[in-house]
């Protein structure tokens, strides 16, 4: 080895040394690791220190993981000297230059771009692509993803929708590279379907209104009306995500690239099948499900209602379907008819020995017995004029006048103790009038009191013809006897009245005798 001049020595010296500036990216070799730095030779006085923050684009990373001792890499000058005379550099720096350049290349040519998921952060997940891309979960894949996290660590494609550089942003669609790559395929595979073929297909996601199925590439809707021959609420009662179901291609859009499908076609119609199973005439078992004005709707099969018209409910004539039926009531029923096209199915239970009517209760028997009290009790209040009126005539002498004289002209002496015909009148009327009105003490008192009154003038006839008077003790008599029965109160009006002239009328033959 031969020994340098100093002018050589000098040239040697100046041309190890780099000229460099801060901005400049160097690319040096990984001498040292530490927990808080990296020490990269670049050629220079004295090694270049990349602190841990600005080695990677992810947070919280081990240096050991990113480089190891020997790796040649690449770094941005950011200080020449600090405080403490050190080079600063930043791998993390150099790669977003590296990378926007590439970036912005790749965007103007509409290609795409890959890097792996880094991490999960809200609304979306972080790719590193030489620098932080963001990736919306609305993007993530053809149909919303809702759990990201299997993504993480796994190299995604997706192209670059939105470029910022000044504010550092980087906006990526995977579902945009995903249609555009599939678009071919989708539409030769929409051109392969055919109205009616059957599919099988995967429950990829449910909604208020059904369930998209996909066919390999492709989702078809299966609306909820084509889940089941029987009613849904709502789409998972019938499909869950996830569960493989074979549809029946109901149409194709090829314009709007859009499915439709159906579920219950694939399955046999439960009115063909109850047609098929019974036939009119047949007696079967069912379950009342609803009670209408006209009749009675029976579930016989599942899914299907037929109609017990009110008429053919019971042998005998009914108001109401309620009067012999319940909800849930099991009957048996004949078929009398059924209608598939118009989906009805006419049955009864009158010719199958019909529904008897419900035993009254005990509260609709004690209100009939009130009832009927009632109305027997209206019928004792309002006794017949028409026997009175007769028995009335018996007693009463129909030849009698107040002035003695009899019908033939002659002149006999009255007894003071005979009722006048016009006084029983007077009594029979005042004893109609006022028994309606269901007071007995006023009935009763009425007729004995017009008894008394009006004798005294027949009592003044006679005594003017006999010169004799009568004993006013019978006509006080006649009058204290009702007022007694009044007080005891245990017979009608017109019983009181007719007693007393009876017992008058035989006190006098007795005299007369």
């Amino acid at each position: 080895m031969r020994d340098f001049t100093p002018e050589e020595l000098r040239e040697a010296i100046e041309a190890s040394l780099r000229d460099f500036k801060e901005g400049d990216i160097l690319e040096g070799t990984v001498v040292k690791i530490d927990r808080d730095e990296v020490l990269l030779d670049i050629g220079y006085k004295s090694e270049g220190v990349i602190p841990t923050k600005e080695l990677s684009i992810r947070h919280d990373v081990d240096p050991d993981q990113v480089v190891k001792v020997g790796d040649e890499v690449e770094a941005l000058v950011l200080q020449k000297e600090d405080k403490e005379g050190r080079l600063i550099l930043s791998k993390k720096r150099a790669q977003y230059e590296r990378a926007w350049g590439r970036i912005e290349e790749v965007m103007q040519s509409g290609g795409t771009i890959k890097g792996p998921v880094i991490e999960v952060v809200k609304g979306g997940l972080i790719l590193d692509i030489g620098l932080r891309g963001f990736l919306p979960a609305s993007l993530v894949d053809l149909r919303r993803v809702r759990d990201l996290h299997p993504f993480v660590g796994t190299e995604l494609e997706a192209k670059i929708i939105e470029l910022d550089r000044n504010r550092n942003n980087v906006v990526l669609s995977r579902r945009a590279f995903l249609e555009e790559s599939q678009s071919e395929g989708r539409k030769k595979f929409l051109e392969s379907l055919q109205k009616g073929e059957r599919r099988k297909g995967t429950v990829s996601s449910i909604v208020n209104f059904g369930a998209f199925v996909d066919l390999g590439g492709v989702d078809g809707l299966v609306h909820v009306s084509e889940l089941s021959w029987k009613h849904v609420d709502h789409p998972s009662e019938v499909v869950q995500v996830g569960e493989e179901v074979e549809v029946e291609v109901l149409d194709v859009d090829l314009e709007r690239e859009r499915v439709s499908l159906s579920l219950k076609a694939t399955q046999e119609d439960p009115w063909k099948e109850f047609e098929r199973k019974y036939s009119a005439g047949e007696i079967i078992d069912g379950q009342v499900t609803k009670l209408v004005p006209f009749g009675a709707f029976v579930r016989v099969a599942a899914g299907i209602e037929g109609l017990v018209h009110i008429s053919e409910i019971s042998e005998q004539h009914i108001e109401t379907p309620e009067s012999v039926l319940s909800v849930g009531d099991e009957v048996r029923v004949k078929v009398i008819e059924v209608d598939v096209p118009r989906r009805r199915i006419s049955l009864s239970m009158r010719q199958v020995g019909g529904a008897m009517p419900r035993p009254a209760t005990e509260i609709e028997e004690e209100a009939a017995d009130v009832a009927e009290a009632v109305a027997a009790g209206a019928d004792s209040a309002s006794p017949s004029s028409a026997p009175l009126a007769s028995e009335t005539e018996e007693i009463a002498p129909a030849e009698v006048t107040t002035d003695g004289g009899a019908g033939s002209g002659a002149s006999e002496p009255v007894p003071a103790d005979v009722v006048a015909p016009a006084e029983v009148a007077a009594s029979t009327e005042a004893v109609e009038a006022e028994a309606p009105a269901g007071d007995p003490s006023t009935a009763e008192a009425a007729p004995s009191t017009d008894a008394a009154v009006d004798e005294e003038p027949v009592a003044t006839a006679a005594e003017a013809t006999t010169g004799d008077a009568p004993p006013a003790e019978p006509a006080a008599g006649a009058a204290a006897e009702p007022a007694t029965e009044e007080g005891e109160g245990e017979q009608s009006e017109e019983d009181i009245s007719l007693e007393a002239i009876l017992e008058d009328l035989k006190r006098r033959e007795g005299r007369s005798g």
